[in-house]
């Protein structure tokens, strides 16, 4: 089998699996550069020849979460593809344990309110108020929400799972004002051009509010999500609770959002006098 059938067959695959576009792209992206490193394409595994492909990129400065991608595309790859029966056993890489990049209320105050346009503003305001990721944000429809009770309907999330997650009631008024004389199956929010906005126009609008905002901190369109976390854990939402608004699927997930909203440690005072 050649080479662009042999990709278009994996991605078929991955497909009708309803991995997500994002996953299909980065697996493709992932054994493309593998398939260019091994130059022969076998059916059964040759683990020493994976380990020095992932021992290249640890050597030209790859992060463990890349190289981990990379062992995952390739692990799918023999399993489900060549169906081979022998098992790629390679341990997966050791990642750093960063924090979440949490801002404050205040800081978020001044991000929203230094938006000017009212559907982008929304955009910013709902993805905080509700925890949505930016893919979420973007594919939100009309009918998704339910102003009486108060939920939004996320379908499809990480993971092709649905879940149910808070509507704020200070942003009834702006979504009816967009939401008018417009179609239940249309976008929340749309583009300009019509369809619905892309991811990068959706971090860009993120980006620029935190730079007139002036905030320094190293924060993205995901720390929205990540404050939502901290800022309900630091009201006293049990975490159980809070897992099931974020849809993660492990509590542990959730629990690193306790590292950084430790109340007690935030009492503590400095020895410095």
């Amino acid at each position: 089998m050649r080479l662009e059938e042999l990709i278009k067959k994996i991605e078929n695959e991955l497909k009708l699996r309803n991995f997500s576009p994002r996953t299909v792209e980065s697996y493709l992206f992932c054994l493309k550069n593998y398939f260019h490193h091994i130059k022969n394409i076998k059916k059964e595994p040759d683990a020493s020849l994976i380990k020095n492909y992932l021992l290249g990129m640890q050597d030209g400065g790859k992060s463990s979460q890349t190289i981990n991608l990379h062992l995952q595309a390739i692990k799918y790859f023999y399993r489900e593809i060549m169906k081979s029966q022998i098992a790629v056993d390679i341990k997966f890489a050791k990642t750093a344990s960063k924090l979440p990049v949490v801002l404050s209320r205040i800081e978020l105050e001044r991000i929203i309110d230094s938006i000017k346009n009212p559907k982008h503003k929304l955009l910013i305001s709902l993805s905080y108020g509700a925890g949505l990721r930016v893919s979420e944000a973007i594919n939100l429809k009309i009918k998704d929400i339910d102003l009486d009770e108060l939920t939004i309907h996320i379908k499809r999330a990480k993971g092709s799972k649905d879940r149910i997650t808070i509507f704020p009631e200070k942003l009834k008024h702006d979504l009816r004002e967009i939401a008018a004389l417009r179609d239940k199956d249309d976008f929340v929010f749309s583009s300009e051009r019509g369809g619905k906005l892309t991811e990068r126009t959706a971090q860009k609008i993120f980006e620029n509010a935190k730079n007139n905002a002036k905030i320094q901190k190293d924060a993205t369109f995901h720390s929205l999500r990540h404050s939502f976390a901290t800022h309900l854990l630091e009201n006293g939402v049990d975490i159980r609770y809070v897992q099931e608004l974020l849809g993660h699927a492990n509590i542990r997930t959730t629990q690193l959002y306790t590292k950084v909203t430790n109340p007690n440690l935030k009492n503590i005072k400095s020895p410095l006098e």
